[in-house]
C-alpha cells in the first residue's frame, strides 16, 4: 500500500503538471496527500518541518541565482545582444542549422559552469532570434535548449562542473574527470541522436507548413534600430564563465572552508560555512560581471527599456524558482515516505552492479524530479554495496561515477521536474505544447547510460 500511494503522489503531480497547473499550488497538495494516507497525524508536522524547510532552504541558496540570470538573459535581448549574436551564427553558419547553434551554445555555457537555470534564461532569447530568422516552430525551443543544457555537459563529458558530476566524488573517492573515455562516447552518442531526433521534428513541420507561429507569450522584445559588433554581444557570455571559473578559484583561496565576520568590534563572529556555496557565490559574482558588461556596452539601448524590461524578468524568476521549489520539498517529502524506501530496497534486487546503479539512480531522480537529490538518495543508501559489487566484479570505481552521474539526467526530467518547468515557463510554452520533444531527449539520455555500460563490458574501456 505504501509503495501505490508514492505512485500515486508522483502521478497526480505528473497530470497536473503535464495539464498546465500550478505546481507550487499542488506540489504541496500531492505531498501531504501522500502523507495524509500513510499517516494523518504526521501532515501537519511534516508540512512545516519538511516540505516548507527544504522549499526555503531552496529559495535561500538560489533564488539570487535566479533572479541574477533573468536579469542577465533580460539585458541580452533588450540591448539587441542576442539579435547581433543571432545574424552573426545565421551568417555564418546558415539558418537551417539553428537548432545545431543553440544546442551548441547552451552546451559552452553549461561546460563553462555556468547553472543549468541560467542557461535557460541567457539563451532563450537567442533561440528566439535564431528560430524566428529560420521559421523554425517555437515550440521546438524547449526540446533544443534541454539537449544542450541538460544532458551531455551536464553529467556526461570529464570535467563538467556541474553538481551532478561532482556528487559522486564523495562516494566514489574518484575525480571529476572519471571514466572520460565512457563520458565522451556517452555524450558524443547523446548529441547525435538527439540532433538527428530534433532535425527529423524540424523537417515534419517544415513539409506541413508549419513555421514560428503567431500569438505566443513572453516573447523578447522587437530590437530597433543598428545591431552592437557581434564579437562585443558575445564578450558578456564569455565573461559569465571566465569569471564563473576564477571566482570559484579566488573564493577558495581567500575564504578557506568556512569564515567569521563580525561587523561590530565586540559582537558575536557570523560564522559562515563556505564550502557548500561557492558554486553559488562564483556565478553570482560572474553573472554581475556579465551584467555590468552589457550596462557597458549597451547603455543606450538599455537606459529607456530596463526599468520595465526588470519587472518582467523579476516576476519570471520568483515564478521559476518557487516552482522549482516546491518541487524540492515535494521530493524531500517522498523521500521521507515508507513506500519510498520499499522502492529503494527493491532497487537493491538487481544483480548486475552497473545496471542495478543504473536504474537506481535514475528511477529515484525521476521520483524526486531531481537528478542531483535523486542521484544522492541513491548514492547513501547504496553506494557501499554499489562499490562491494564493483570491486567483486573488476570494475574501477571511475565507472560507477560516470554511470551514477550520467543516470540522474535520465528520467529526473519527468513533467513535474524542475527544471522542465522552469524552462517551459520561460519560454511562455506548455507542456502540452513541447514536453513530448523534451521527454524524447529524456529518453535518449537514459539509452546512452546504457549504452555506455554496454561500450564498457565490450571494450573495456574506462
Amino acid at each position: 500500500m505504501s509503495f501505490l500511494i508514492c505512485l500515486a503522489a508522483l502521478a497526480f503531480l505528473m497530470f497536473v503538471a503535464y495539464r498546465g497547473y500550478s505546481v507550487i499550488l499542488f506540489a504541496p497538495v500531492a505531498a501531504l496527500g501522500a502523507v495524509l494516507l500513510t499517516d494523518p497525524g504526521a501532515v501537519a508536522p511534516i508540512f512545516s518541518g519538511l516540505f516548507m524547510d527544504k522549499m526555503v532552504g531552496f529559495v535561500k541558496n538560489y533564488f539570487p541565482v535566479f533572479l541574477l540570470g533573468a536579469v542577465f538573459g533580460k539585458v541580452i535581448e533588450l540591448s539587441g545582444f542576442s539579435k547581433s549574436i543571432v545574424s552573426a551564427v545565421i551568417g555564418l553558419i546558415g539558418g537551417q542549422r539553428a537548432i545545431i547553434a543553440i544546442v551548441l551554445v547552451c552546451a559552452l555555457l553549461t561546460y563553462g559552469g555556468v547553472s543549468l537555470f541560467v542557461v535557460v534564461f541567457a539563451v532563450y532569447p537567442f533561440a528566439v532570434e535564431m528560430f524566428k530568422q529560420s521559421n523554425i516552430p517555437k515550440r521546438l525551443i524547449p526540446g533544443t535548449i534541454a539537449l544542450g543544457a541538460f544532458t551531455f555537459t551536464m553529467d556526461s563529458l570529464p570535467g563538467t562542473p556541474q553538481i551532478q558530476n561532482i556528487i559522486p566524488t564523495t562516494f566514489f573517492k574518484t575525480d571529476v574527470y572519471a571514466a572520460p573515455w565512457l563520458g565522451i562516447l556517452g555524450g558524443v552518442f547523446i548529441f547525435v541522436c538527439g540532433i538527428t531526433y530534433l532535425e527529423w521534428r524540424r523537417r515534419a513541420a517544415l513539409a506541413a507548413g508549419e513555421g514560428y507561429g503567431t500569438g505566443h507569450t513572453n516573447e523578447p522584445e522587437p530590437v530597433a534600430g543598428s545591431l552592437v559588433n557581434p564579437w562585443i554581444a558575445i564578450l558578456p557570455l564569455v565573461a559569465v564563465g571566465v569569471v564563473n571559473y576564477l571566482f570559484t578559484t579566488l573564493i577558495k583561496a581567500n575564504y578557506g572552508k568556512s569564515y567569521d565576520v563580525a561587523l561590530v568590534a565586540g559582537a558575536k563572529p557570523l560564522s559562515v560555512d563556505v564550502t557548500p556555496v561557492v558554486a553559488i557565490w562564483a556565478v553570482e559574482g560572474a553573472l554581475l560581471v556579465g551584467i555590468l558588461l552589457v550596462f557597458v556596452f549597451g547603455f543606450n539601448q538599455l537606459k529607456a527599456k530596463f526599468a520595465e524590461g526588470s519587472k518582467s524578468a523579476i516576476a519570471g524568476a520568483l515564478l521559476a524558482s518557487m516552482n522549482t521549489a516546491s518541487e524540492y520539498g515535494f521530493g524531500a517529502v517522498i523521500a521521507a515516505l515508507p513506500g519510498f524506501i520499499v522502492i529503494r530496497d527493491a532497487l537493491k534486487a538487481i544483480p548486475n552492479p552497473l545496471v542495478n546503479e543504473a536504474v537506481s539512480v535514475t528511477t529515484l531522480a525521476g521520483i524526486t524530479g531531481s537528478a542531483s537529490g535523486g542521484m544522492s538518495i541513491a548514492l547513501a543508501a547504496m553506494a557501499n554495496d554499489f562499490i562491494a559489487a564493483a570491486n567483486a566484479a573488476g570494475i574501477p570505481p571511475e565507472v560507477l561515477h560516470r554511470v551514477a552521474a550520467m543516470a540522474s539526467g535520465g528520467m529526473d526530467t519527468l513533467p513535474h521536474n524542475g527544471a522542465v518547468i522552469t524552462l517551459l515557463a520561460v519560454c511562455g510554452l506548455t507542456h502540452k505544447q513541447s514536453y513530448k520533444d523534451i521527454f524524447a531527449v529524456t529518453c535518449l539520455k537514459t539509452l546512452a547510460v546504457f549504452f555506455v555500460i554496454a561500450v564498457y563490458y565490450i571494450t573495456g574501456l574506462v
